[in-house]
């Protein structure tokens, strides 16, 4: 299957997940996994939460931001990857004057 993220519409999400500001993002949903393509503008966050059900990985595309996991500070930056298991908690912070854009996979394996 194909996703067409250039022919998708855009999400505005405000505090996503108690996070600040708002995301911008296009999704994919069904009912076995999340796949998302999403902007962070200057000092927008997606809130701290916990994946008690499933997991999720991150892959950064543009800029570089924060990420708390499990009570520690990580930089994630263009390149990388970040994954958090089932049972484990972050966020993600734009803290710099650029937007941000990543693309996420969460797959529902609970």
């Amino acid at each position: 299957m194909i996703l067409d993220f250039k022919t998708m519409a855009v999400e505005k999400l405000d505090n996503f997940k108690g996070g600040e500001k708002e995301m911008f993002t296009k999704m994919f949903s069904d009912e076995s996994t999340k796949i998302m393509l999403s902007v962070l503008k200057s000092g927008a966050s997606i809130g701290l939460h916990t994946h008690q059900q499933d997991e999720e990985i991150i892959f950064m595309i543009k800029g570089k931001g924060l990420i708390h996991f499990d009570g520690e500070t990580e930089i994630i930056s263009e390149g990388q990857a970040f994954y958090c298991p089932k049972g484990h908690s972050h966020d993600l912070v734009n803290n710099t004057d650029e937007e941000i854009m990543f693309f996420a996979v969460v797959p529902h394996i609970g």
